[in-house]
C-alpha cells in the first residue's frame, strides 16, 4: 500500500521560499511519476509540477521558474523547492503518486501540508 507522508510547509512573506518534502512508502519498484498538486480555497485542484522515474519534470505555468521538483530515488523522498512566493500560492499542497505515466490519473494522495503567503 502506498502511503504519502508531506512536511514542510508553513507561512512565508512574498518572494520568501518554503523546500515541501514527500516520503513516499511503499513505492519503490517500477516506473512511476510522483508531483506536487495544491488547492486553494474555493478553487480546483491543479496539478504543480511532476516527475517521472525518467527525471522528466512538469510544471504549471504559474510557477516555471520559481519551483523545482527533485526526487531521490535512493531515500524514496520528493521535494518542492519553491522560491519568490507569492500570495497567490497560497493553497494546501498535496503529494501524489501513481505507477505509470505522469499523463495518467488515479493518483494516490497524502494528507496534504498548508503553504501560507503573505504580502
Amino acid at each position: 500500500q502506498v502511503q504519502l507522508v508531506e512536511s514542510g510547509g508553513g507561512s512565508v512573506q512574498a518572494g520568501g521560499s518554503l523546500r515541501l518534502s514527500c516520503a513516499a512508502s511503499g513505492f519503490s519498484y517500477g516506473y512511476r511519476c510522483m508531483g506536487w498538486f495544491r488547492q486553494a480555497p474555493g478553487k480546483e485542484r491543479e496539478r504543480v509540477a511532476v516527475i517521472d522515474s525518467d527525471g522528466r519534470t512538469g510544471y504549471a505555468d504559474s510557477v516555471k521558474g520559481r519551483f523545482t521538483i527533485s526526487l531521490d530515488n535512493s531515500k524514496n523522498t520528493l521535494s518542492l523547492q519553491m522560491s519568490s512566493l507569492k500570495p497567490e500560492d497560497t493553497a494546501m499542497y498535496y503529494c501524489a503518486a501513481r505507477w505509470g505515466t505522469c499523463s495518467g490519473a488515479n493518483f494516490t494522495w497524502g494528507q496534504g501540508t498548508q503553504v501560507t503567503v503573505s504580502v
